[in-house]
């Protein structure tokens, strides 16, 4: 039976819609290696994190976001859920990416040095015979100075938010944090997607970049664009696709078409 979240939050709670999708466009999440580490970048309310951790009992979501208050909301939601050892498996923290990079914690500068050595060991056990494990990603223990990086990093509705200039070196971030041969996972807004239709003209701040009434920022994204990104700091393309949704409103008896961006990316392993 599912724990009786505090009331201070219960609305919050019950309004959580959770991105469910994510195990089906990402089976990795569910088919990886046990304690597969999980950096969620752009956390907010819990809404990605649930699902990946329901669906992995061993896997372990590192989250981050830029607001504290944010934070503090997700880590009620999710700690008032019924997920297995989710004390221990859920990790939320401030980090806003895109200006200060990630904490050393995830992995230290020496780390980052020794995974393109590694990677030519790991490269030449594959050639002289050795099996990969069944994720295809690389085995690193913690260590005293960190926790010797993540296994997949999950860009979901988070880019977007940051200013163009920012994205590329915003992405190397993720870039760095990744354990050769893992994953990122990326879904984002797409170009002509209905919420780029609705903006006012004056609200535009840049090329396919407006501004909302909160102050935050959103970018909407095409297919070659969005590989200029992740290929030009080195990743692999795996999957690339736009995803064309029509979802209907029906109290207000109208149709909206959604247009979001599916990627995923490999570190070089």
């Amino acid at each position: 039976m599912e724990k009786v979240p505090s009331s201070p939050f219960l609305w919050q709670i019950l309004q959580v819609q959770e991105r469910r999708y994510l195990l089906k466009e990402f089976p990795e999440l569910v088919s990886c290696k046990e304690f597969s580490k999980v950096l969620e970048v752009g956390c907010g309310n819990g809404s990605s994190a649930i699902p990946i951790l329901r669906g992995n009992k061993d896997i372990i979501v590192y989250a981050c976001d830029c607001s504290s208050e944010t934070l503090e909301r997700a880590k009620e939601i999710v700690h008032s859920t019924n997920i297995f050892a989710v004390q221990n498996r859920f990790h939320p923290f401030f980090c806003d990416f895109a200006f200060t990079g990630f904490p050393k914690w995830l992995v230290c500068d020496s780390c980052v040095e020794s995974f393109s050595l590694k990677q030519q060991e790991y490269s030449s056990d594959v050639k002289e015979g050795g099996v990969a494990d069944k994720s295809g990603s690389y085995l690193s223990r913690e260590c005293g100075c960190c926790i010797g990086g993540v296994d997949f990093v999950s860009l979901i509705f988070t880019l977007s938010a940051v200013p163009q200039k920012k994205m590329s070196s915003a992405i190397m971030e993720c870039f760095s944090v990744l354990k050769p041969g893992g994953l990122l996972l990326f879904r984002d807004y797409g170009l002509y997607d209905m919420t780029m239709l609705r903006f006012e003209q004056e609200k535009r701040v840049g090329f396919r970049e407006y501004m909302r009434s909160d102050g935050t920022r959103s970018y909407f994204f095409c297919l070659d664009t969005v590989r200029d990104l992740f290929v030009g700091v080195g990743f692999i393309e795996l999957e690339l696709e736009y995803c064309c949704v029509k979802s209907v409103n029906r109290r207000k008896g109208k149709s909206m078409q959604r247009v979001w961006v599916h990627g995923k990316f490999q570190k070089p392993a």
